[in-house]
């Protein structure tokens, strides 16, 4: 079993900057990639990024160059920064970890998921 847990969430105004960490703890597999999604109220849950040990990372568009996911191996810490936010980015953010190398951009992809962080960013 994998436990995430998720911090730095928070309210902001626009342009604000935040960072969002994911520890990861368990049995993960040595080679696991882990993603940050998003859910605003009345919306599903939607990709935002994800990083691999192996194949690198990639981006959902509408967050793409304001957006920085990187990760820490020794930590098995997954990290979001996230920089001129906008009000359009307010949701809560979760993090999910896939016993997998493979970038995988939906839900159902991912086996393990984090309790979510709150941010609001106001105009």
């Amino acid at each position: 079993q994998v436990q995430l847990v998720e911090s730095g969430g928070g309210l902001v105004q626009a342009g604000d900057s935040l960072k969002l960490s994911c520890a990861a703890s368990g049995r993960t597999s040595r080679t696991y990639a882990m993603g940050w999604f998003r859910q605003a109220p009345g919306k599903e849950r939607e990709f935002v990024a994800t990083v691999s040990w192996i194949y690198g990372n990639t981006y959902a568009d509408s967050v793409k160059g304001r957006f920085t996911i990187s990760r820490d191996n020794a930590k098995n810490t997954v990290y979001l920064q996230m920089n001129s936010l906008k009000p359009e980015d307010t949701a809560v953010y979760y993090c999910a970890l896939r016993q997998s190398a493979d970038l995988a951009y939906r839900t159902w992809e991912y086996d393990y998921w984090g309790q979510g962080t709150q941010v609001t960013v106001s105009s």
